[in-house]
């Protein structure tokens, strides 16, 4: 008995005429894309082999939320043919680089800030070990990650007026925190922190910054090298200042420094994030 085809001609015919009809709106009026939400990308990146038969598939994966990037190297383990289910550890050390030029390096995992949308080379010097035993694996994997997401717009700054320290001398620098998103609080906290045993003395009038308690309660030992300052009105087109003496003796320090504040999402636990703020040099 012969197939009729007519029906699937008009439900065809249907189909295509309100298609026909907003087919023109479509074409003057794009919708615009929706912004991308942070995703974690992995590839394979390497196999680790043994000489009893042990193998070990690394991954290198890059989570793209902004405006940090995490780097995890997970692996799946294996001897032979089993069919024993292994737990992997890895452990080691990462690098990520574009064009040649090192952006980002650290332990896994690890994170840095994110870079930006772009292809970047991602390598990692691994150990891999299984549970139960039997898998243990060391080697260099690495592998091509683009990343797509916007690199997000800076909400916060920190500058200086002088970045370099002068041995056997106190210089004066002036902080100054600026907030340019009305996206969460007037709140942030600056910390500095000088090298260890070189006698540098970080001091100020200020009553928003102190020097950190060390030592066990009731000690009243604080950190000479290093200052805390808490600012509460930090707006947008009103920025906070901060004079921060340093005294240098003999020995030269760096002192680096970091911001911390608050960006929106209420009650959430993880919702701070943190600026790497300038570093001072000593001559």
């Amino acid at each position: 008995m012969p197939t009729r085809s007519t029906p699937l001609r008009i439900l065809a015919g249907a189909a295509l005429l309100p298609l026909a009809l907003v087919t023109p709106a479509c074409a003057q009026s794009a919708a615009a894309p929706a912004p991308e939400t942070p995703a974690t990308l992995c590839t394979l990146a390497g196999t680790l082999r043994g000489a009893h038969g042990e193998q070990a598939d690394v991954s290198l994966c890059a989570d793209t939320g902004s405006p940090r990037f995490n780097i995890t190297a997970p692996a799946t383990c294996r001897i032979g043919r089993t069919r024993v289910r292994y737990a992997c550890r890895t452990e080691g050390t990462w690098k990520v680089a574009r064009s040649g030029k090192t952006v980002g390096s650290g332990n896994l995992p690890g994170s840095g800030l994110y870079p930006g949308p772009g292809t970047y080379d991602v390598s990692a010097t691994v150990r891999v070990r299984s549970a139960p035993a039997g898998v243990d694996l060391k080697g260099t994997v690495s592998a091509a990650v683009a990343l797509t997401a916007p690199k997000a717009k800076a909400t916060h700054s920190v500058t200086v007026d002088k970045s370099v320290l002068r041995r056997n001398a106190t210089t004066t620098v002036t902080y100054t925190i600026r907030r340019d998103s009305t996206d969460g609080d007037g709140n942030a906290r600056l910390g500095m922190i000088g090298q260890a045993g070189t006698g540098l003395q970080i001091s100020t009038a200020d009553k928003r910054c102190v020097n950190p308690l060390v030592g066990r309660y009731p000690s009243k030992t604080r950190l000479a090298h290093s200052l805390d300052c808490t600012v509460t009105e930090l707006q947008p087109g009103h920025p906070e200042t901060l004079k921060v003496s340093f005294t240098v003796g003999a020995k030269c320090s760096t002192v680096v420094s970091k911001l911390g504040y608050w960006v929106p999402k209420g009650q959430d636990m993880f919702t701070g994030n943190m600026l790497a703020g300038p570093t001072l040099t000593c001559r």
